[in-house]
């Protein structure tokens, strides 16, 4: 019975090393497809969400400082008939 008990033990220790191996292989995986994507995006011409939102805003502002100025040159040709300067 004693030799059984040491067979057992053998085993789960052997399975408890394999899974250890297993588990730093996955970890190791990770750090590698994570360093890889982080090389492919680092050569890509993305830009930050803050660089983003900063040129949305201006963008914005462009349009509504277009439509102001679509409704003053409205105004304006009212007020002369509607004649354009050549």
């Amino acid at each position: 019975m004693q030799s059984r008990n040491k067979f057992l033990d053998d085993m789960s220790q052997l399975m408890t090393n394999a899974m250890g191996v297993a588990q730093g292989a996955r970890t190791e995986a990770e750090t590698a497809m994570k360093s890889m994507v982080d090389r492919w995006m680092a050569g890509r011409d993305f830009v930050t969400r803050e660089e983003f939102d900063a040129v949305r805003l201006m963008a914005q502002k462009a349009r509504e400082e277009n439509e102001a100025l679509s409704a003053r040159i409205a105004a304006l040709e009212a007020v002369t008939g509607g004649a354009k300067a050549k």
